[in-house]
């Protein structure tokens, strides 16, 4: 009966040291990274993304941005200035509602599928004008199609987004991310873009695309092309033209919308001076403009 008690007391003190081995001696090292991005920035990698939208440089004329929400359910409605309210926090951009305005928001309940996926919203911009400086958006569009069910309204922050110019990201984390998810954030990166591109004020660019002339005797005949790449219709100007440094004459110069150009053919203008060594051709603008550098071109006499 001893020998019988004496070896269950030792398998017992067996058992128990195998389980404290098992549990408290390492017997291999398990190493872990990261899950998935470490950020939420546009990119994977952390290289600048130089794609982060559609075309470059895309951004309204205005950092004030008008908007108009049409025919949403009272969730949606909230959802969308809500977003416009985020994005006003975090940039240095504004939405005002408006009647003519620049992004025009609409809602759909129907059901819409795109590869065996459920469309949650669309976006973009509608209208664009490319100047020298940026892809100007003139319109845009957000088509909010689902609810939100996350505690930020994250479709239409992505929405917006689409119609301020963004593509899709890579990146799961970023809000941009073609399949929403609600832990979903906007990249620091895309702030930052935003509020370079806004940075720029508001102001018309004129400046001359090209000039060309010959002086027959005292009559000059000149090809003059001027271009608006500014952010805004400009307001009426003037162009100069001296021979050397004496004033010969004075054109008037119409308003200009963004990105538009004007050609202007001058014949048979009277120059007093004789046999001068260069014409100067200057844009008189007594506004602010983006660039006032470009305003003048000289034409040197050929030999």
């Amino acid at each position: 009966m001893g020998w019988r008690i004496f070896f269950s007391l030792l398998f017992i003190i067996v058992v128990i040291g195998l389980l404290v081995f098992y549990w408290f001696i390492p017997t291999r090292t398990t190493e872990f990274i990261p899950r998935g991005p470490i950020n939420s920035n546009f990119s994977l990698s952390n290289s600048v993304a130089i794609d982060m939208q559609f075309y470059p440089n895309m951004r309204y004329p205005s950092r004030i941005i008008t908007y108009k929400i049409y025919n949403c359910s009272l969730q949606k409605k909230n959802d969308m200035e809500r977003a416009f309210e985020i994005l006003s926090n975090k940039t240095i951009l504004k939405f005002n509602p408006a009647e003519n305005e620049e992004i025009s928001v609409t809602c759909d309940n129907k059901v819409k599928m795109e590869e065996g996926l459920f469309i949650a919203g669309e976006g973009g911009p509608t209208k664009i004008v490319q100047t020298d400086l940026f892809n100007v958006i003139l319109k845009g569009k957000v088509l909010l199609i689902r609810d939100s069910s996350c505690p930020n309204p994250n479709i239409a922050i992505h929405e917006l987004l689409h119609a301020l110019g963004f593509d899709h990201s890579e990146n799961k984390n970023n809000i941009m991310y073609p399949v929403s998810k609600c832990e979903q954030t906007i990249g620091d990166d895309t702030i930052a873009l935003i509020n370079e591109l806004y940075k720029t004020p508001t102001y018309p660019d004129l400046s001359f695309e090209n000039v060309s002339a010959v002086l027959n005797g005292r009559y000059l005949k000149a090809e003059i092309s001027v271009k608006n790449d500014g952010l805004i219709v400009s307001k009426e100007g003037k162009i100069f033209i001296y021979a050397d440094d004496d004033l010969e004459n004075t054109f008037d110069l119409k308003p200009l919308d963004i990105g538009a150009g004007l050609k202007m053919t001058l014949e048979n203008v009277w120059i007093s001076r004789r046999n001068p060594e260069k014409l100067k051709f200057v844009i008189d603008y007594d506004f602010e403009e983006l660039d006032k550098n470009n305003n003048e071109i000289i034409l040197e006499v050929s030999h």
